[in-house]
């Protein structure tokens, strides 16, 4: 007959589901050892995420709050073993193609795989929003952080000078430049909203986690912040645009232009809770904004009988590893992942034989080109590793511009290829329409050569473009595609070069979009056979 007594056989099972679980994280720790060193990096280097410092700390304090909904050792779930699998390998990929946000991403994943492997779907769902907070501390992929940047330096511009003008000061702008005549004030990366809409977004998401309301009010204050961040971070352009104007330039330097950085963003914070407020007032909600957030720890629920209910009181008392095979196959998966971790060598970067792109020929059958130079601060932002920029001219037509920049490795950190559909933009130049489109009789490492077509405005003035991107035995049209074949080539080539290639011409105000055309395919027929020589397959 069994006389231990069920209450120190569930005090066992908790002990022993603890240190499985602690196991668990320590391991998962060493693991992304260098991933959380670069989240780390990330938030002090970054402004816009330097809010990640706090989002574990809130985390924490959502789960403890939700701390007796929990159970330390109850029956796991196996979705949670398959869900830390999917981020290892995840890792790995990142590891192999150098792209840390990847990483980050996984480390994510797996926490998530490990509290549903822990706690089963019941505890699960009990935290779930505090795990889904964790996102907010990584950061956005580069190349959606590049098209979202340029795109809201536009809104920016557009409405800090909507603002100016209601002062009645003259004002001109073009692209991201706003001219007040007396000095002229660049909405570079720094002022695009983004060190404003994170840190906005992590904080919207946290006050509906704690808001004691209807999913649909919850939801409504997260979206309604990214509308308010922009709107804000517009006008604070606008008001560096009326003190310069009256003040002088200082103001729009040093720490007047930071402090004025931090009164908007409290700002934005003000009207998020004026909204809410006003969100109560229309559905006949009367507490208070604090009434509202749950800020303490909730109570400790009573059992049947007005007694306080013990953790794992209603789990049988049974062998305390059968209830907790997810989360020792969760431990025994993230040691296989440490000792991979530890025996994989990533692939020996390659840099294949090439010519400098200075030498590239300057004459092509009738263009004459003249060489140009990118400007240094451009350059450092850019981090490209060898570059051409030329004007050609012809007998006939407009002057063609080239550009080709090459990139001998492509990684987070180091550069990877800016797309003209992210940086144009910037300049103050809107693409009208873009497709692909095969370039007759021009053929590339024996294919037919498809290139991106897009027509370009600004005002009057009209461009047409053909831009690609090109190396190990590539031509590829497509952003994204690219980056799935840097993966792929990363990991079987052990390269990941490669370089982008625009040609562009004006087209005239009275001369037909087909006779550019033409004057750009000619252009591209001869320089088809030289580019192989400075980006090689």
């Amino acid at each position: 007959m069994d006389t231990t007594h069920p209450a120190s056989v569930n005090k066992l099972a908790t002990s022993s589901g603890l240190l499985l679980l602690l196991a668990a994280a320590a391991c998962l720790c060493w693991l992304f050892y260098p991933v959380i060193l670069s989240l780390v990096d990330t938030w002090k280097e970054q402004e816009e995420y330097s809010h990640g410092f706090f989002i574990p700390v809130v985390a924490a304090y959502l789960i403890y709050q939700r701390r007796h909904r929990l159970q330390v050792s109850p029956r796991g779930a196996w979705l949670g073993v398959m869900v830390v699998l999917l981020g290892g390998l995840l890792h790995m990929a990142g590891r192999l193609a150098v792209i840390s946000t990847m990483g980050q991403y996984a480390f994510v994943i797996c926490i998530w795989g490990l509290a549903l492997a822990a706690l089963g779907w019941r505890g699960f769902r009990a935290i779930w929003p505090a795990l889904l907070l964790l996102v907010f501390m990584v950061k956005l992929p580069t190349f959606l952080y590049n098209n979202l940047s340029s795109q809201l330096q536009l809104i920016s511009t557009e409405i800090g000078v909507w603002f100016i003008r209601l002062f009645d000061i003259s004002v001109y702008y073009e692209g991201n430049v706003i001219d007040l005549g007396v000095m002229q004030l660049q909405v570079v990366e720094a002022c695009n909203g983004l060190r404003y809409l994170f840190p906005l977004l992590a904080l919207s998401m946290i006050i509906a986690i704690l808001y004691q309301a209807p999913l649909w009010r919850r939801i409504l204050i997260v979206l309604s912040s990214m509308p308010i961040s922009v709107l804000m971070n517009s006008i604070r352009i606008g008001i560096i645009g009326v003190t310069v104007e009256y003040w002088g330039k200082e103001m729009a330097e040093g720490v007047l232009h930071d402090f004025e950085g931090w009164v908007v963003f409290m700002g934005a914070l003000l009207v998020l809770i004026a909204e809410i407020k006003l969100i109560s007032w229309l559905v006949g909600d009367k507490r208070s904004f604090a009434d509202t957030l749950m800020l303490e720890p909730e109570p400790k629920p009573e059992a049947e009988g007005g007694e306080k209910e013990s953790p794992g009181a209603h789990y049988p008392a049974t062998s305390v590893f059968v209830r907790n095979w997810p989360l020792v196959a969760v431990l025994a998966c993230v040691l296989a992942l440490v000792l991979v971790n530890f025996r994989l060598q990533v692939a020996e970067t390659v840099y294949p034989d090439r010519q400098r792109l200075a030498s590239f020929p300057m004459l092509q059958g009738e263009w004459l080109g003249r060489p140009g130079s990118i400007a240094p601060h451009f350059l450092d932002e850019l981090k490209l590793d060898d570059y051409v920029v030329a004007d050609y001219q012809a007998p006939y037509g407009n002057p063609i511009d080239f550009y080709v920049a090459y990139y001998a490795v492509q990684a987070e950190g180091e550069g990877t290829i800016h797309s003209p559909r992210s940086c144009l933009p910037g300049a103050g130049w809107r693409i009208k329409s873009l497709s692909q489109e095969i370039v007759p009789g021009v053929t590339m490492n024996g294919r037919p050569l498809e290139v991106n077509r897009a027509i370009i405005a600004k005002g009057n003035a009209k461009i047409m473009a053909y831009y690609w991107l090109q190396g190990r035995n590539r031509i590829i049209t497509n952003e994204f595609m690219a980056k799935w074949w840097i993966f792929w080539d990363r990991l079987t080539q052990g390269r990941s070069d490669g370089a982008l290639v625009r040609v562009m011409t004006e087209i005239g105000e009275f001369e037909r979009e087909e006779k550019a055309e033409r004057h750009l395919q000619r252009f591209v027929k001869e320089i088809a056979d030289d580019l192989p020589l400075y980006i090689p397959d």
